[in-house]
C-alpha cells in the first residue's frame, strides 16, 4: 500500500535476480486464507504463471478454525507442494510459532492451539523434505519471544520481522545459488507503530476478528480447555498427545509419508 512497508516475500524477491536485473513478483495470499483456499484458488493462479520459485507458508489460520483437521491439512498441502514441485518450481516452506503462546493465553487455552500447530509443523517438515524445499525454521527462539518481530495482533509479522524472514530466506537460496542479487535490508523503513496506534488496530480490526474467532473457534477451544483441565486433574494430559500423535501419523500415511514422524521435529 501507499506510503506501508512490503511483505518478506517482495523484499525476498528484489534480491533474486542479478544487479540491473528484476524479478516477478507475483502475490496471491490473502489474509485469512485456510489450506484449502491456497489448493483451490491460489495455487492454481500461481501455476498459471509457471514459477521459478514458489512460497507455501501456511496452516496457522486452519489451527484457528473449530473445522481443523490434520488429515485434510495434509491431503491438502502435499497436493499443493506436489503440484508445484512437478511443474519445476522451487518451494519456499516454513514451520511457525503456535498462536497459543504469540497470544499469551492461559494454558488450558493455549496447549491445544500448540498441539494443532506442532502437528502441522511436522506435516511442513515432513513435506519439505519430501519436495526438496527451502525450509525456514520460524516456530521457536527469537522468533517467539521478541515481540518487536511482531505486528499488533501478534501472529502476523511486523516490518522487521517481515525483513527478517526475507533475509533469511534469501541466505538459504543464496546457498543453493537460487539468489544473485542482494540480500533486503534489516533495518525497518517505517518508524514502529506508536502503542495508541497499536491500541487502535487493536480496539477496531482486531475486535473484528476476535468476534469472528468468537463464534468460530472460541466455543470449541472452551470444550478443548475443559478437557485440558480434567485431563490435568487425573494426571493424564498424556492421552491428549498420544491421540494427537496418532491423529498425525494417521495424516501422513494417508499421503505415504514417513511413518516414524513426530510431533515438534
Amino acid at each position: 500500500m501507499d506510503g506501508g512497508w512490503r511483505g518478506w516475500a517482495a523484499l525476498l524477491a528484489d534480491g533474486l535476480a542479478p544487479r540491473g536485473e528484476t524479478a516477478e513478483f507475483r502475490n496471491f495470499a490473502l489474509s485469512g486464507a485456510l489450506t484449502r483456499d491456497v489448493a483451490e484458488r491460489q495455487a492454481p493462479q500461481a501455476l498459471a504463471y509457471a514459477p521459478d520459485i514458489a512460497s507455501v507458508v501456511v496452516g496457522v489460520n486452519d489451527t484457528l478454525r473449530r473445522t481443523f483437521d490434520i488429515h485434510d491439512f495434509t491431503v491438502l498441502l502435499d497436493a499443493v507442494c506436489a503440484d508445484l514441485a512437478k511443474s519445476g518450481a522451487v518451494l519456499l516452506t516454513a514451520c511457525l510459532p503456535d498462536p497459543g503462546t504469540m497470544l499469551g493465553l492461559p494454558p488450558p487455552l493455549a496447549r491445544p492451539l500448540a498441539r494443532r500447530q506442532r502437528a502441522v509443523n511436522a506435516v511442513v517438515h515432513v513435506l519439505s523434505a519430501r519436495y526438496g524445499a527451502v525450509h525456514l525454521h520460524v516456530a521457536e527462539g527469537r522468533w517467539v519471544t521478541d515481540r518487536g518481530l511482531w505486528s499488533a495482533d501478534r501472529l502476523h509479522p511486523g516490518e522487521r520481522g517481515h525483513r527478517l524472514i526475507a533475509a533469511r530466506f534469501h541466505a538459504l537460496l543464496a546457498a543453493e545459488g537460487l539468489a544473485a542479487g542482494a540480500p533486503p535490508g534489516y533495518e525497518p523503513e517505517q518508524p514502529p507503530p506508536t502503542r495508541a496506534a497499536a491500541l487502535l488496530w487493536l480496539l477496531t480490526a482486531g475486535t473484528g476478528w476476535l468476534a469472528r474467532r468468537s463464534t468460530d473457534l472460541l466455543p470449541q477451544l472452551l470444550g478443548l480447555a475443559a478437557a485440558e483441565v480434567r485431563h490435568g486433574a487425573r494426571g493424564t494430559t498424556a492421552r491428549l498427545d498420544l491421540r494427537a500423535a496418532q491423529a498425525l501419523s494417521a495424516a501422513l500415511a494417508a499421503v505415504s509419508a514417513p511413518p516414524l514422524a513426530r510431533m515438534g521435529e
